[in-house]
């Protein structure tokens, strides 16, 4: 993994998957890489866990797109490595969040993530 290419975002920007997949492509490849992505994401990498139930809702019927998705996820993985996050007593931090309202960016049922 440390020769791979790297990745700036978990997931490239208006990725679109749908459930139906595409050419078959051998899903027990794809099963144990989603399955080491969640330990990843239950153990050190809470912030991949959006991207992880993303690629995860296609292990059923999965396609070359989506095995791309999840190469896509751990190439982020090999550029932020060295990433961490560090708490302070400062008083003037404050907290940004952000949500996604892009209802149609699901094509196969038009629903949102966040509800």
């Amino acid at each position: 993994m440390q020769a791979a290419q790297s990745a700036s975002t978990p997931l490239p920007a208006n990725l679109r998957l749908s459930r139906k997949g595409g050419p078959y492509v051998g899903s027990l490849m794809y099963v144990m890489g989603v399955g080491s992505l969640m330990y990843a994401m239950f153990v050190t990498r809470s912030n991949i866990a959006h991207v992880v139930g993303f690629v995860s809702r296609f292990m059923h019927n999965l396609g070359q797109p989506h095995r791309n998705a999840m190469k896509h996820i751990f190439r982020y993985l090999v550029r932020t490595q060295d990433y961490d996050i560090t708490f302070t007593s400062d008083q003037s931090s404050s907290l940004v969040v952000y949500t996604d309202s892009d209802y149609g960016h699901c094509i196969d049922n038009r629903k949102s993530m966040s509800g």
